[in-house]
């Protein structure tokens, strides 16, 4: 394979042995270097041999700049101009599939903190937490800060500041813009808007229903992401809880099958 494997895989390939072919596609695969990966990608393509011929793409692509000074490119540039292009285009495609994945990271991200923020608002105005809470229901100053939540803190802090702020009545007032937005997005994802504790829940409903703009397309499909990284969340809890209480039955029935 050391000497003969590039020769082996273009006989395989014409006289048709699969076994043969798959092995040479195999030790190629192993044997693949800087220097020799531009002959054996030009091979693979020749030869009908797709794994081998991506995995040379993936090893030219991340190491394209070592690639680009061996002979074998140069050769490429000179004598198979459509094979660059298609390099080219790998490494574009490679670049893009990693920025949408970097981006749909970010805006997963972006719903399960808004998803924590329903919840923790919901938990504030049901059952008070340090500083903020339900007028019947007195908050308790002297515990510590909120950790059934990460968001609660920061959250407490916008409510008392749209309580008291005095720009919001014009619009003028980007935080209080945000606690608009966040009350508008509780409302739409409430289910129990006449028993809701809530704020202005009940009245978002029937503003929403009296009123039908264009923009209602875009909010309802933040909704509807964000109702998907809750499920999501929860089920991955359910799972991590169910993974966790299966580790400890196990334990203890090691420690009670254990005599001493």
């Amino acid at each position: 394979m050391e000497k003969y494997g590039i020769h082996l895989l273009a006989l395989s390939h014409v006289y048709s042995v699969p076994q043969l072919k798959q092995r040479c596609t195999k030790g190629l695969g192993e044997r693949l270097t800087i220097d020799n990966v531009v002959d054996v990608l030009q091979l693979a393509r020749l030869c009908d041999a797709p794994d081998l011929y991506l995995r040379c793409m993936k090893l030219a692509a991340s190491r394209f700049k070592a690639v680009e000074k061996t002979e074998g490119w140069k050769f490429l540039q000179d004598h198979d101009p459509w094979l660059e292009l298609q390099i080219l285009q790998f490494m574009d495609e490679a670049e893009s599939r990693i920025k949408r994945t970097r981006r749909r990271r970010q805006e997963q991200g972006l719903y399960l903190q808004l998803s924590e923020a329903m919840e923790c608002l919901e938990h504030i105005c049901t059952e008070g937490c340090t500083s903020v809470g339900p007028y019947e229901v007195g908050p308790t100053k002297n515990r510590g800060p909120c950790s059934k939540f990460s968001t609660c803190q920061g959250l407490q802090l916008l409510i008392r500041h749209f309580a008291t702020c005095k720009k919001r009545v014009n619009g003028g007032c980007l935080r209080c813009k945000r606690m608009w937005q966040l009350l508008r997005l509780h409302s739409s994802m409430c289910e129990q808007s006449d028993s809701c504790r809530v704020p202005l829940c009940r009245q978002f409903k029937l503003k929403a229903q009296q009123e039908k703009k264009g923009d209602d397309g875009r909010w309802r499909l933040l909704v509807k992401k964000v109702v998907s990284a809750k499920t999501i969340s929860s089920l991955s809890q359910q799972k991590r809880k169910r993974m966790e209480e299966s580790r400890g039955t196990v334990g203890d029935y090691s420690i009670r099958s254990f005599k001493l």
